[in-house]
């Protein structure tokens, strides 16, 4: 188990400035509180929140929010309350608790019910501070991690809970390194022949293309750095479950898909960004359709990159993911990179800061439906939230967000409520469409309407918002 000069000397790293006697109070309390507690795997309950703890800094949150990790199991789990959290630590370390505490107390007519009722309670706590979600996030990794000590029956429960809801959530806030790693141990647990099998068949390609690779970002970096554009070049390889969910998509063999093998070109500033695809795609071809610009239109998760693909050394399909390295950042530890989250509070109030785009979203979809009751929130906020997304535009430029399978009625209805009930009609991308239309990304979309018009019933069972 971590000590606590080794907790203490991990958040220093990071922030030299912090409370070294605050942390280590916290480390005491949780210690003191847990007492004799064990986890299903024998060891020490506090190990626990303090391998939380460890998670976070990680991502370099604020001592408040590595405090509520040591603290967050406090009030469910012993007989300490919130009162004495308020009392010893004050009431903003206090909610940050309260947000992450289950509600074991209160009588539900199911299971799902109560699940639901925490589900809905947790959301509102995140709309109010984003630290409760990093912490709960936290703790959810250190879950998987040692799942394999819960008993058999519980486990697939877990893992499809966190596939289902925590993992698109990691997602939705940018956080790709905590969605990989959450994706990767749900998956495993699932569906352990299909992992197995897949992660064999990338060892054996990683064993076959290993020189190729080497010899690919050699090149790379050869190419750029001769031409005066200074970067970093770092191999990516697609995750098992990524790997899994196209070939499912796409109901294609793990041998046809050409992305398996990527590459990270890191460089300063934006503008070497587009130098560096200008170098790409004058040394070597590009493939056709496979160029997105999420610099100039980011991802809803503020993720922001430009991807393109080409038939690099060895007549090798290479893809290129090209960000500075301050994207890079956000790219990985998304609103944990955000520097609001660095500067103590964390409210979307707070004096002089700008709130993340991915945080605002998730916090006005939480309020939008926080009048429905707990199961019926449930449903609508995975809806909501977890949906890849596609970008469109109006003929005016305006950028429509919406889920994917989107039709060009859900952009009429996103664009404003009376242009879905009197749309007749649509053109996409200058070509006359019908309103059923799947959109893509980048898609411009101009609707037709009638004042004499009204929506058909079965529009019902084809839009996706």
């Amino acid at each position: 188990m971590m000590r606590q000069y080794e907790l203490v000397e991990r958040v220093r790293r990071y922030n030299p400035s912090a409370d070294e006697d605050l942390l280590n109070r916290a480390y005491v309390f949780a210690m003191k509180a847990h007492g004799s507690q064990k986890r299903a795997s024998g060891d020490p309950y506090f190990s626990h929140p303090l391998e939380v703890a460890a998670i976070l800094t990680e991502f370099k949150v604020d001592d408040a929010t590595i405090v509520a990790a040591m603290l967050h199991d406090t009030i469910e789990d012993t007989a300490v309350t919130r009162a004495d959290v308020d009392k010893s630590f004050g009431e903003e370390i206090g909610g940050l608790v309260d947000g992450l505490t289950k509600l074991g107390k209160l009588d539900f007519v199911t299971k799902h019910a109560q699940q639901a009722e925490n589900f809905r309670k947790l959301l509102l706590a995140i709309a109010d501070d984003a630290r409760v979600l990093l912490v709960k996030l936290a703790d959810r990794l250190h879950n998987m991690r040692t799942l394999n000590f819960m008993p058999e029956a519980k486990r697939a429960r877990i893992a499809q809970d966190t596939l289902d809801i925590y993992a698109p959530l990691a997602g939705r806030m940018g956080m790709q390194s905590m969605r990989s790693e959450l994706e990767d141990h749900s998956f495993r647990c699932l569906m352990p022949d299909a992992y197995a099998l897949i992660v064999s068949r990338l060892q054996t390609l990683k064993t076959k293309n290993g020189a190729i690779i080497a010899r690919i970002a050699a090149e790379l970096t050869d190419q750029f750095v001769r031409r005066g554009i200074k970067v970093e070049v770092k191999g990516r390889e697609k995750q098992p479950y990524s790997i899994w969910k196209k070939m499912e998509r796409r109901s294609i063999a793990f041998e046809q898909l050409s992305d398996i093998y990527g590459f990270r070109i890191l460089v300063d500033t934006v503008a070497d960004c587009y130098a560096a695809v200008g170098v790409a795609h004058t040394t070597w071809p590009s493939v056709p359709g496979r160029f997105k610009d999420y610099i100039s239109t980011p991802k809803q998760n503020d993720y922001r990159s430009i991807h393109t693909t080409v038939i690099g050394p060895g007549s090798q399909r290479v893809e290129l993911q090209i960000r500075t390295y301050e994207m890079h950042e956000v790219a990985e530890y998304g609103i944990a990179a955000h520097a609001i989250y660095k500067d103590g509070r964390a409210g979307a109030d707070a004096p002089g800061v700008s709130e993340s785009r991915a945080y605002r979203g998730l916090r006005q979809t939480i309020e939008a439906l926080a009048g429905d009751d707990s199961e019926r929130f449930l449903e609508h906020t995975k809806l909501e939230l977890f949906h890849d997304q596609v970008f469109c535009f109006t003929p005016k430029g305006r950028l429509i967000a919406l889920p994917r399978g989107a039709t060009a009625i859900d952009f009429a209805y996103a664009v404003h409520t009376d242009v879905g009930n009197s749309a007749v009609g649509c053109k996409i991308n200058g070509r006359i469409a019908p309103l059923i239309s799947v959109l893509q990304n980048g898609d411009e979309v101009l609707i037709s309407r009638s004042d004499h018009s009204a929506p058909p019933a079965a529009w019902d069972g084809v839009v996706v918002t």
